[in-house]
């Protein structure tokens, strides 16, 4: 299980990588018929631990499934004010998204932001009902270190465990994450996970089972912050186990790429959020409308 480490070059390079991605959700365009609907509900007492809400323009009665976004920035960068643009993608095409903020390295360690993704995601289940979601039809979705948390939560049975929601997680899809990555190597997994008693513990890959969640894993074959083998042993490890698993390589994709093309101005370039999105509503179900229900004695 231990082999040279996937998350590669170092953190610099997957802050450069990145940083700019944030320029999108001040000069962007956004998806219409969708909008934040919640900004900053807390779902624990610290500052970091707060979440926004993005919703699509459902008519009266109708209800979504639910997603849980998680951004990425080698768990010691970035904020949900950067990446509403593609929460507001994902709410367009018909779920009820809620994207947290999570304790970040060097203050918080492994496994505190495994344990904010769960606290969150709890939290998104409870007050999706106020904003058109469905609770029971909840799937998680990350990008890079987002992507670890979100394979995290729904593999390792623990973390929604100690939520009080076990089996909340009905999907979830990884966008260029980290699966395994062992040794810590590079500065960035060595300040996360350094110190975690059990390294094998850190890795969503020690976790596949055939009941878990079906997975969806989307990686660009030219990154070179997170190479593809992730994705690939994740999914054959996930389908060798008989769980449900299916992966996607996008030909000439970076790291940045498999995100950024959630963005209107680069969506042309890869079908990514189409493919996640068909995904997720494939396994958790399209927007239902209101049941009509006939006046008394009709």
């Amino acid at each position: 299980m231990t082999r040279r480490g996937l998350f590669a070059p170092a953190l610099g390079a997957l802050v450069a990588a990145c940083s700019p991605l944030g320029l999108l959700n001040a000069a962007g365009p956004r998806d219409r018929g969708a909008r934040r609907v919640a900004r900053g509900l807390a779902y624990g007492p610290g500052p970091r631990q707060a979440m926004d809400v993005y919703a699509p323009d459902l008519p009266p009665g109708a209800t979504a499934p639910v997603l849980v976004f998680f951004y990425g920035g080698g768990w010691d960068s970035g904020s949900r004010d950067l990446y509403g643009w593609a929460a507001q993608a994902l709410a367009a095409r018909g779920f009820v998204v809620a994207m947290p903020d999570y304790r970040l390295a060097p203050d918080a360690l492994f496994p505190i932001f495994v344990e904010d993704a769960a606290a969150a995601t709890a939290r998104a289940a409870a007050i999706a009902p106020l904003y058109g979601g469905d609770p029971e039809r909840l799937g998680v979705i990350g990008h890079s270190a987002g992507a670890h948390l979100a394979l995290m939560i729904a593999l390792d049975r623990r973390y929604m465990a100690a939520v009080g929601r076990p089996g909340l997680i009905k999907a979830a899809a990884g966008l260029a994450g980290p699966y395994d990555f062992l040794p810590f190597d590079v500065p960035a997994s060595i300040q996360a996970f350094g110190r975690a008693p059990d390294p094998l513990m850190t890795q969503p890959v020690a976790f596949v089972r055939a009941d878990a969640p079906p997975l969806w894993l989307g990686h660009g074959t030219e990154d070179t912050v997170v190479h593809a083998e992730d994705t690939i042993i994740l999914n054959d490890r996930m389908r060798a186990v008989g769980g449900r698993s299916e992966a996607k390589l996008y030909a000439g994709l970076n790291h940045a790429d498999l995100i950024a093309t959630f963005s209107p101005m680069f969506r042309k370039k890869a079908s990514v959020l189409a493919d996640a999105a068909a995904f997720l509503h494939r396994e958790l179900g399209e927007v239902r409308q209101a049941r009509s229900v006939a006046p008394p004695g009709a």
